[in-house]
């Protein structure tokens, strides 16, 4: 087995070479309808991005999930992890969201892994763009589902992203710094509560990779949707990652981040923004929610006003938390 130091050396010189996306200059990506999302970018083939890390998408692209669910594929031995298995919907019911379109990703799964066994499946969290095959692999392959604990909410505003899978039933669930290991690989999970209270990352402990879920992503930022999602804890969590030394991020959307430490100071100074912007739209006499949205997000694609109106009542109940605004009928004010 390769030691730790070595395998970080493999890891950068399969990261000089060219992938899939650039590596973009801005990290705050919000979709107008002059930039719609993409379509799905090579759905179901097994792409190596690093010696320890591969990566099959799932054929779900759409305004929430980008390209598509990446599912990862860590270990280059006997055995293997499988993090974020994907969607299982069959993309021909009407009224099917895309973002839950799971047609052949088991099988392109198993095609990808052909010849190693899998040890885990992993998941991030329970969003239906993220756990629901983990159970059809299950059965195809024996492994165990390991990760975040299961949820399962109903929430009270318009849909901000994917649904919560209701089915998903771990056989372990991780905490903090557990880890769990297999042929050459260690995975340690970190815990990152906001995007949703039960949200892991985890980090791949030979290379320094950390798969970062819908926690930290390049495209776009992270939806904060409550009542689950908490923007206090959003930016503990980010502050978290902040103080870590990983050396590249692996999300579940979008492009790999090479610059983890800038990418995150830019989140959280951009969280930092929102509250200010809403300081001052209630200083100007705005008090509900769509008026806010519409002077703040300009340009925004019209699918995505639910998704940003939720992000501003996250933001407005951690102001409410510290005693800065308050409510009453549903209209806000500063306090």
């Amino acid at each position: 087995m390769e030691d730790q130091a070595a395998l970080r050396h493999h890891a950068q010189l399969f990261l000089r070479r060219p992938l899939l996306f650039d590596d973009p200059e801005c990290h705050i990506v919000l979709m107008s309808e002059d930039k719609p999302w993409p379509d799905s970018i090579h759905a179901g083939e097994c792409e190596q991005h690093e010696p320890l890390v591969r990566r099959v998408l799932a054929p779900n692209p759409s305004p929430y999930t980008f390209t598509g669910t990446q599912t990862w594929i860590v270990g280059a031995g006997s055995d293997v992890a499988v993090i974020d298995p994907g969607p299982t919907g069959s993309g021909l019911s009407i009224g099917d969201p895309a973002d839950i379109n799971g047609a052949g990703h088991v099988d392109a799964i198993l095609r990808a892994t052909e010849g190693q066994r899998i040890a885990a499946i992993l998941c991030t969290h329970t969003h239906r763009d993220h756990s629901p095959a983990a159970a059809p692999l299950r059965e195809a392959t024996g492994a165990p589902i390991i990760g975040c604990a299961p949820l399962a909410l109903t929430d009270d505003g318009p849909r901000a992203d994917s649904a919560f899978d209701t089915d998903y039933a771990p056989d372990r669930i991780l905490t903090d710094g557990e880890r769990i290991s297999g042929d050459g690989w260690t995975i340690e999970a970190v815990a990152t509560p906001g995007h949703t209270s039960n949200h892991l990352c985890f980090g791949l402990v030979e290379t320094g990779a950390l798969f970062t879920g819908d926690h930290v992503m390049a495209w776009s930022t992270s939806v904060v949707s409550p009542p689950d999602g908490d923007m206090a804890a959003y930016m503990v969590s980010l502050s978290k990652l902040y103080d870590r030394k990983d050396r590249v991020y692996y999300p579940a959307h979008g492009p790999a981040v090479f610059k983890p430490q800038q990418l995150v100071r830019g989140m959280l100074g951009h969280r930092k923004q929102r509250e200010r912007q809403i300081l001052r739209e209630l200083e100007k006499g705005a008090s509900v929610i769509p008026d806010m949205v519409k002077h703040m997000y300009k340009g925004l694609d019209p699918r995505l006003t639910g998704a940003a109106g939720r992000s501003v009542l996250a933001h407005l109940i951690d102001l409410e938390n510290r005693g800065a605004v308050r409510v009453q009928n549903d209209e806000w004010m500063l306090a």
